[in-house]
């Protein structure tokens, strides 16, 4: 159900009280027998509150030895390229993790002046470190939950590769922290602060402008700068906020910054739909604010707090979904992108729109289709054999302007810009470019909604099978298949998508919050997808045993 509060600014009752997170983070001892107090790698890293005892100081303690143990048992001894994001718990998380590091003889870059730092540059840091280096190798930690609201932590590993760890990894690292925490912390060494930082194997490095000074390898940036076209960018109070204007001075770029606030409790964003204060620019009721200045400006965008995920505004329409923006990306990319490799594929959640399949066939290329989770496109941005991987959730990557991996981790930046590159382009809204799609390749009406489920439920729904699935119809059509695995790589989806010939649905749990998700696509219209959707809830809410209808975004 859509709260009352849903696109209003926070009222006071909804900001986190800071003092009590932090000394939550500090003074609560997590239960190593509760499953919801044990260390939970979901599909980006552990995340959790201090006030549920799921994102605590021995939490951060027993990951980072965990990964200095696996770092040494892979012979990955070059740095650890560390940044983090504005939520509250990230300093006191990064003050734990720096502890263990230096204590461990670990290489540590971390930002100049304590710097925020996203996610994308942590990516471009360490692929740019491990270029042409076969040993000695580089990894990196990130200390962030994404756009979760500013009550949680989260913590998530990069390996050599640059882009999120697969779950062999995961799997490891989550099993040995939970070992360390049985084991109330034995064995894991630790320095004070002071002395990590003043140890001669942290070191500073400067992320802002390594990372500044490439883009123009990956967006047209000269195009953007000629057309003169206005952008407007909200930070949303993340760990990008301090970069848009060092872009917009180096490149020369009309751009207006709407908000440079950093506030750990997030008290200037607007309410997202369920009532929580959530930093997700996919979302029209927490980009409420910029959506308002739609009319000031050419394209307008905004990245979530660590800066993975991106949302676009345009004038006309407002916030475009996702995969309609992913759609235009794809279309106009592979038309530009001259140096780009005719047989790099195209790479897709298996959650996204099919309109991404309809894109790619027409533009002749390859389809790479997986399970939810950006480890998955890892392997296949390194070789260049993905020229773009996006999520549903607004997340992407894609080739340098070369042909060459850029980041493998996801890039609200280079998305925004691309979407700048895209209007200066076409010199009109990119949103009459999609309905032109719309109009060649037929339509394709998407939606995805959100409801709460317990950890039992959610442990069920990850591990459905197309047995308990007892409908044979689906919004009037016969069910045409029921799939458990992605058809990209046979990996398992976590959950089931449900196919007829006028669309699908799709359902799993969320790897990051006490929720489940259904997402479902109509190839007809906006009342036939509501009914595909209704159906879905009760197909699923009877496979949970849940009674009566959930609360829905």
């Amino acid at each position: 159900m859509l709260s009352p509060l849903a696109g209003l600014p926070a009222p006071p009752s909804l900001l986190v009280n800071v003092p009590k997170l932090i000394t939550a983070y500090y003074s609560e001892i997590p239960d190593a027998h509760v499953p919801e107090q044990r260390v939970v790698f979901g599909t980006s890293g552990h995340r959790g509150s201090s006030f549920d005892k799921s994102f605590n100081e021995w939490h951060i303690l027993a990951i980072t030895q965990a990964i200095c143990l696996y770092r040494t048992q892979h012979n990955i001894n070059g740095p650890l390229f560390l940044g983090i994001d504005t939520h509250a718990l990230s300093v006191p998380a990064l003050v734990s993790a720096l502890e263990v590091l230096a204590a461990n003889k670990v290489e540590v870059m971390i930002a100049p002046n304590d710097e925020y730092t996203p996610t994308p540059v942590i990516s471009h840091a360490i692929l740019t470190y491990n270029q042409k280096r076969s040993t000695g190798l580089a990894d990196g930690i990130v200390v962030t939950p994404s756009h979760n609201p500013p009550r949680d932590g989260g913590f998530k590993y990069n390996p050599p590769s640059g882009g999120p760890a697969n779950q062999n990894v995961t799997h490891w690292i989550e099993k040995k922290a939970n070992e360390f925490l049985e084991n109330k912390l034995k064995n894991i060494k630790r320095v004070s602060f002071e002395t990590a930082l003043r140890a001669d194997t942290t070191h500073r490095y400067d992320y802002l402008n390594t990372y500044v000074n490439d883009l123009a390898n990956v967006v047209d940036l000269n195009l953007i700068r000629d057309s003169k076209i206005h952008m407007g960018v909200d930070p949303l109070g993340g760990a990008g906020v301090h970069y848009w204007q060092p872009i917009a001075h180096k490149y020369g770029l009309n751009m207006t910054i709407t908000n440079e606030t950093v506030d750990p409790t997030f008290s200037f964003m607007t309410v997202d739909w369920d009532g929580q204060i959530r930093m997700d620019p996919s979302s029209p009721y927490a980009m409420a604010k910029l959506i308002k200045l739609k009319n000031n400006f050419d394209i307008s965008f905004a990245c979530d707090t660590d800066y993975d995920r991106h949302g676009i505004i345009s004038p006309s329409k407002g916030l475009l979904p996702s995969n309609h923006f992913q759609c235009l990306a794809i279309s106009y990319l592979l038309e530009q992108r001259k140096k780009w490799h005719s047989s790099a594929a195209i790479g897709k959640t298996i959650v996204s729109s099919e309109m991404i399949d309809r894109t790619s066939k027409k533009l002749g290329r390859k389809l790479y289709e997986v399970p939810v989770g950006f480890k998955w496109f890892v392997e296949g941005l390194l070789d260049s054999s993905l020229c773009f991987a996006s999520e549903e959730s607004a997340g992407a990557s894609f080739s340098r302007i070369s042909g060459h991996v850029w980041t493998s981790d996801k890039d609200g930046i280079i998305a925004a810009l691309l979407a700048a590159e895209m209007t200066a382009h076409y010199g009109r809204d990119i949103v009459e470019i999609y309905d032109k799609l719309v109009n060649e390749l037929g339509p394709a009406v998407f939606d995805r909604i959100d409801a709460p489920a317990t950890l039992e439920q959610k442990t069920i729904l990850e591990k459905l099978t197309a047995n308990q699935i007892h409908s044979t119809t689906l919004a009037g059509e016969k069910i045409q298949s029921i799939l458990t695995n992605a058809p990209g790589n046979d990996a398992p989806i976590g959950g089931v998508k449900v196919i007829t010939k006028s669309g699908w649905f799709a359902a799993r749990p969320s790897g990051t919050e006490d929720i489940y998700r259904i997402y479902a696509e109509s190839f007809q219209d906006a009342d036939h997808l509501q009914q595909i959707i209704t159906e879905a809830q009760t197909i699923i809410n009877e496979a949970l045993s849940i009674p009566g209808k959930n609360n829905e975004k």
